[in-house]
Parts: C-alpha cells; sequence; structure tokens
C-alpha cells in the first residue's frame, strides 16, 4: 500500500492537492473505515506536502501573505472538521467526499474571467512576480472556512479546493497557485490530524509507513511539477478529480 500512496503523492503534488482524496480513496477500497482512514489520510498529507512545501518555496512559486492569509482561516475551520468528523455517519462522509470533489473538477475547467482591479475595502491586493491580482474577502473567507471544515472532516486535502480557488476568483496565476495550495495542504492537513488525534483516533503503526511512501512520492511530483506547463497541471487536476468521486460514488452505492 505504501507503493500506491508514493505513486499517488508523485502525481497529486504536482498539482497543488496533496492528494488527500485518493489516499482516502485508497484506504476505503483496501477496506479500511472512514472515521479510521480520515486521520492517516490527513498524517500522510501533512508529511508529503511539508516536504513538497519547500521545495515550492525555494523557487519562489509560494505567495507567503496570501499563504499566511488563507492559512489561518483554514488551520481553524480544517481542525474543528477533523474533530468533529467523528461524530458524522460514515455513508454522509463519503457521499460529501464524492460531490466535493466533482464540484472541484468542474470548476477547475472552467476558464477564469479576465478581472479589471476594483478599489474597495474588501478587495486585498497581492503582488507576485510582477503581476497585481485581487483577493476578494466577501467570496474568499467564508470559502475557505467552509473548504478547511470539508477537508477536515473527510481526510482530504484543502489543495483540491484552493487552486479552483486561487484561480477562478482571484486570478493566481497557474504555478503560485500549486505552490500556494501545497503549503496550505501541509497546514490543513497539520490542523485536521491535530483534530483527529485530539479524539483519539489515530493508529501510528499503520499511518507511519505509508506516510513514508507519501513523502518520497511528494519530493517527486515537486520536482516535476517544476518542469511542467500549467495547461497541463490543469487538465490533470481535474481529470484525477473526477475518477475519485466516481468512484467513491461507486463504493456507496455497494455497500
Amino acid at each position: 500500500m505504501a507503493l500506491v500512496i508514493m505513486i499517488i503523492a508523485f502525481f497529486m503534488t504536482m498539482t497543488g492537492r496533496g492528494g488527500g482524496n485518493f489516499y482516502m480513496l485508497t484506504l476505503v477500497l483496501m477496506g479500511v473505515s472512514m472515521k479510521s482512514g480520515a486521520p492517516v489520510s490527513q498524517f500522510i498529507l501533512m508529511c508529503s506536502s511539508l516536504m513538497a512545501a519547500i521545495l515550492f518555496s525555494r523557487k519562489k512559486m509560494n505567495h507567503w501573505k496570501l499563504t499566511i492569509f488563507l492559512g489561518g482561516l483554514i488551520f481553524i475551520s480544517a481542525m474543528a472538521g477533523g474533530f468533529l468528523g467523528e461524530y458524522f455517519n460514515e455513508k454522509v462522509l463519503k457521499i460529501t467526499f464524492a460531490l466535493v470533489m466533482f464540484l472541484a473538477a468542474c470548476f477547475m475547467l472552467k476558464k477564469p474571467k479576465e478581472r479589471k482591479p476594483v478599489d474597495k475595502p474588501w478587495m486585498l491586493n497581492l503582488t507576485s512576480d510582477g503581476e497585481t491580482f485581487q483577493v476578494n474577502l466577501i467570496i474568499t473567507i467564508p470559502t475557505v472556512l467552509l473548504a478547511g471544515f470539508l477537508s477536515g472532516m473527510v481526510g482530504v486535502s484543502g489543495g483540491s479546493f484552493m487552486v479552483p480557488l486561487m484561480i477562478l476568483t482571484m486570478s493566481v496565476p497557474m504555478h503560485i497557485a500549486v505552490g500556494t495550495s501545497t503549503t496550505l495542504v501541509a497546514i490543513s492537513a497539520a490542523a485536521g490530524f491535530l483534530g483527529h488525534l485530539g479524539a483519539g483516533a489515530v493508529d501510528f503503526s499503520f499511518a507511519i509507513p505509508l506516510a513514508i511512501g507519501g513523502v518520497i512520492g511528494g519530493f517527486l511530483g515537486a520536482k516535476m511539477a517544476l518542469k511542467s506547463k500549467p495547461k497541463n497541471l490543469t487538465y490533470l487536476f481535474a481529470s484525477t478529480q473526477f475518477i475519485a468521486s466516481i468512484l467513491m460514488i461507486i463504493d456507496v452505492y455497494y455497500h
């Protein structure tokens, strides 16, 4: 299973997602319950994403102001989701997982509209490599809080939501979105994992070997992302999201 996790981490890290959705899917298909698998998935995410985030930051693919702002929101909400996930029905968690993955894929394929700068108190102006983009706080804050909560609850990466959010609503360049999202994934995974740890639901003897595979895959995936075209990363992101949502719906139907 560690080899499968390594391969998943390789492809998912390339799109700034970390791979939590597929880690969770792999665990479920191997017979691990959703509640038992969520903390293991978060632990793998935390380790593999941290490795990738370090590499992306060295190449200036991470916007730290945006990361700190979004990270603060997602940390609190993901921790709450991780803790409260223990009290939700497992079938509900699986259906939620499938729906959010499908929606994220649809949004990713949508072409972002060109937006003219707006001078409003709720618009946060940020610059990266000479390019300026705006963050609409009215849209961003509630969306990130919801994304973080769902991420922590079902054991998936915040990148599944953050990359489409940054590209579609903030016009953030793809390479910056991937780098920033990877750091956010590490933050979200750490928060979700701490939430599960607080609930006392972590099997480290099972999680650590899988996390080692995730770290190796995350390192190789980050290296490959540095050489890939943004368009290819977009298609990879959307296609893997669709596959994950369909497979989970099939699992819900037969179980």
